[in-house]
């Protein structure tokens, strides 16, 4: 059996008394699209900024790829790695913000080669030529010199994506992508999306675009207080919920 991308184990989180992650179990393999669904405050988005550690779990490990996250292990006690050792594992994961953090003194274009010439030390003709790829694929190379603001929604958070995918991650994490997005802009990110599973990218996503879970997702998991309620695929979470909460949730979707 090859290495899970992402295998939780027992994960715990708390922010001083609260506790909002209660032992999360979660793999997602190699190549999967996982879609994290679940009401507000149950726990999906501090999940995923555990998995990069920008929140440090409380308990319980995390790997990546088989690499234990943010923590170093000896003679079975954890230890916390240094920030710099820390940054080096999140240059292998991209994620994608609900807003989507372009920086807004930087053109699109030099917004996707800075972290792979600064981070990565990619030379800047290599990663600007790489970056014009990646506009063509999301539709955006004639706003290669626009600056965010000149931008729409939907076309920010295609550049955002650009940017994440200009590191070639392992892993995507993608945070409620379209939650900041008018209606109709939604559409142009779930089909950038689309292609990125379909080009076999792993992917974990905190979504409520049941649409986007049913067609592409090869598991889901339903997260409520801090727990996983309920995981499978698409068909068995969504269309025949064994949980009471999962179909109480859902039938308020509806």
């Amino acid at each position: 059996m090859s290495t899970p991308m992402i295998s939780a184990q027992n994960v715990h989180k708390s922010f001083g008394d609260l506790e909002v992650l209660k032992g999360i179990n979660i793999e997602v393999e190699r190549g999967e699209v996982a879609c994290l669904l679940g009401p507000s405050g149950s726990g999906k988005s501090t999940f995923l900024r555990c998995v990069n550690h920008l929140d440090k779990v409380t308990g319980g490990r995390l790997y990546v790829d088989g690499q234990l996250i943010g923590y170093r292990e000896k003679d079975g006690v954890l230890y916390e790695v240094s920030e710099k050792e820390a940054a080096a594992q999140r240059a292998d994961i991209g994620m994608v913000f609900q807003s989507f953090n372009l920086f807004p003194h930087r053109t699109v274009l030099d917004n996707i080669i800075e972290a792979p010439v600064h981070v990565k030390k990619v030379p800047v003709a290599q990663a600007k030529a790489h970056a014009m790829e990646l506009l063509e694929r999301v539709g955006l190379a004639h706003k290669k010199d626009a600056y965010p603001i000149q931008l729409s929604g939907g076309q920010q958070q295609r550049v955002a994506i650009a940017r994440a995918v200009a590191m070639d991650p392992k892993l995507m994490l993608f945070d409620e992508p379209t939650s900041a997005l008018d209606p109709e802009l939604v559409g142009e990110v779930l089909r950038v999306m689309r292609d990125l599973a379909a080009d076999g990218m792993t992917m974990l996503v905190v979504t409520h675009e049941m649409g986007f879970a049913r067609e592409v997702a090869d598991k889901v998991f339903f997260m409520d207080s801090g727990v996983v309620v309920e995981q499978g695929t698409p068909q068995q979470v969504l269309d025949n919920p064994r949980h009471e909460r999962t179909k109480a949730f859902l039938s308020s979707l509806l």
